[in-house]
């Protein structure tokens, strides 16, 4: 195994990373992104017998010039059907070439639930997996309406008979920087947390076609909006971003209907896998409900590894 450092081409990482419908943290658009706010990025390729078989992005953070902490999220991205042993090797490659001086702590958290990152056995492990809720969005509509949770399902037959109009809202900043706008009060009321906010409008601008890496959806009740969603494409995969409702918003469930239009749209658009993000049953138990009654798979990840 031999890691090779900020070598791979953009059009054959994005290539990959579309294929495998990878996470958002390993898109490459992601990590321009990061580098655009000030944030150190590196990629792998990680080639055995001179074949990729795996790629891996980076997030950098240096405590002055003696010591970092280089942060792979999600990833890698197996190019290859790989045993555990090979993996293993894998992750003492990219141990062994990381191209920073000083004091160096790498951290995988892998996209592979507890009993699949066997790879990592003789890691680590520093925090706790994360939860999240996977939508497949390959069946047919009747097909995934069918896996609509009943109460969810009712929700949303409800809010198809209302008033409520759903619109796409544009991709220049100005036509959304009001839902980031409602984002920033939530996360300050709330105590939320997210992106940051100014990570949004490069990373919809990262693209010749801005569509082809935002949906964003508003529900209208008459002149006044009521909620709102915004969706980041990355290949062949989605991420739930953010959501806002208001009061009258919620009465109508507003969110049922555009997460289902949402759903629809993208696997129009060749997406087969939708994140909805973390959930959290004791902390955030309604919402939790919410991402869970879509028929999503709930994913526990395997948690933080620590070389």
């Amino acid at each position: 195994m031999k890691a090779s450092w900020d070598t791979f081409e953009q059009r054959d990482w994005d290539a990959a990373h579309s294929q495998i419908a990878g996470a958002l943290q390993q898109d490459w658009a992601y990590g321009s992104t990061m580098r655009l706010l000030g944030v150190p990025v590196l990629r792998a390729c990680i080639e055995q017998d001179g074949t990729p078989v795996a790629l891996a992005q980076f997030i950098v953070r240096r405590f002055g010039p003696v010591a970092s902490v280089s942060l792979c999220s999600r990833g890698p991205l197996w190019l290859a059907a790989l045993d555990a042993s090979d993996k293993a090797r894998a992750h003492r490659a990219l141990r062994a070439s990381l191209p920073l001086r000083g004091l160096r702590f790498l951290l995988l958290t892998p996209e592979e639930t507890p009993d699949q990152a066997h790879g990592l056995k003789s890691w680590r492990r520093v925090m706790t997996g994360y939860a999240t809720v996977v939508v497949d969005l390959e069946p047919e509509a009747d097909e995934m309406r069918a896996t609509l949770e009943g109460k969810w399902r009712n929700r949303l037959v409800a809010a198809e008979a209302s008033e409520l109009t759903v619109h796409r809202i544009g991709t220049n900043p100005g036509q959304y920087r009001w839902l980031l706008d409602q984002e920033g009060e939530q996360r300050q009321s709330k105590g939320l947390a997210g992106l940051p906010l100014n990570f949004y409008e490069p990373y919809i601008g990262s693209r010749q076609q801005p569509a082809q890496c935002v949906l964003s959806l508003r529900a209208d009740l008459g002149r006044e909006r009521v909620a709102a969603m915004m969706f980041l494409i990355h290949g062949q995969a989605a991420s739930y971003q953010v959501g806002w409702s208001s009061e009258k918003g919620r009465e109508l469930n507003a969110h049922n209907l555009l997460l289902w239009r949402a759903m629809l749209e993208l696997r129009a658009r060749g997406v087969r896998r939708l994140d909805l993000g973390g959930v959290n049953t004791v902390r955030s138990a309604g919402l939790a409900r919410f991402k869970i009654g879509t028929g999503g798979q709930v994913l526990q990840l395997a948690g933080t590894y620590l070389a």
